[in-house]
């Protein structure tokens, strides 16, 4: 594992800024070259993700990165030259920024957005969204109170960003389907937005309202009484979130542990060995031996299957062949 290098008994966020500004300095890491992520960082550098986040938050305020939508962080354009040194404590002031590049609510929410989709919801705070902006690290509270504000304001946006078509599709299992994919879509591209809310406490925001109302309808007129309309409901958008969850869940503990999917479970080979040939677990251990090259899990492949299991079984209750 590479060790970040510096003065002895520096912070570990300043060692890790030293080196990146360094090869920045140096040449090896070019204007529009993308740097580690505080992910890579975390796994790279042992050190936690919020010392990664600090680091790149450092880098950004002194102007030798920034943050582009889709891409991630990226060397700036116009990188400082001279040797490298301390942070400035009075950067230079930027000039007006152009009309369609003031400082909105919208602004704010996609930068957050954007933070979340390359870092992970728990990089984010409403300072980095002010240092990615360039403005105050309190300019944001002007237009949302709090993080968990901003983070609703979050969902709202992206369960927002795909919508259904005005004329549905035949068929209350077809509509279904659309529904179920569209929020696989949406949490695929934003692993952070499943881990919001729960079954319990679900998230009242339009932007979700708008899937759930979707779902809703389908099922509508087809005899069933409404807790079973609504049993159903939440039974299908359990699958969708509940597979969902892992897709963050597995880049934060690759980021923690420096291993990947593959990496953990050769680590743990012994351990399963010794469950298989306990003799305790009979079928897990027939059913674990059949597989050639070991078991490949691939959450989309689960995601559809699950779903036509799921559909085949409500189909006696929804068409009334019960």
């Amino acid at each position: 594992m590479t060790k970040p290098t510096g003065p002895a008994g520096q912070p570990p966020y300043l060692r890790i800024v030293a080196e990146i500004r360094r090869r920045i300095s140096e040449g090896e890491l070019a204007p529009g070259d993308r740097v580690p992520s505080t992910r890579q960082i975390a796994r790279e550098r042992g050190v936690a993700l919020a010392t990664a986040t600090k680091a790149l938050t450092t880098l950004r305020l002194e102007g030798l990165v920034e943050t582009r939508p889709r891409t991630g962080t990226v060397v700036a354009g116009a990188v400082p030259t001279g040797p490298p040194g301390p942070r400035r404590a009075s950067p230079p002031t930027a000039p007006a920024p152009a009309p369609e590049q003031e400082l909105t609510l919208d602004r704010i929410v996609r930068t957050a957005i954007d933070i979340a989709d390359a870092e992970g919801l728990s990089a984010l705070s409403m300072r980095g969204v002010a240092a990615r902006l360039g403005v105050a690290a309190m300019t944001p509270y002007r237009y949302v109170p709090s993080k968990d504000d901003l983070v609703l304001l979050m969902a709202d946006t992206a369960y927002g960003e795909e919508t259904y078509p005005a004329e549905a599709p035949e068929g209350w299992r077809s509509r279904i389907e659309l529904g179920a994919r569209t929020l696989w879509t949406l949490y695929r591209r934003h692993p952070w937005l499943a881990q919001l809310g729960s079954l319990t406490r679900p998230l009242l925001i339009p932007g979700l309202m708008v899937h759930a109302e979707w779902v809703l309808s389908a099922l509508d007129g087809h005899g069933l009484d409404t807790t079973e309309l609504f049993d159903i409901h939440l039974l299908l958008y359990s699958h969708v979130q509940g597979l969902a969850v892992h897709l963050e869940w597995e880049a934060h503990a690759e980021a923690s542990t420096g291993q990947s999917e593959d990496q953990w479970m050769d680590s743990r080979a012994p351990v399963l060995r010794e469950l298989v040939e306990s003799g305790r677990f009979p079928t897990f251990a027939r059913v674990v031996g059949a597989f050639d090259d070991g078991y490949d899990m691939y959450l989309d492949a689960l995601f559809t299957f699950g779903l036509k299991a799921l559909l085949d079984g409500l189909t006696p209750l929804v068409e009334g062949d019960r």
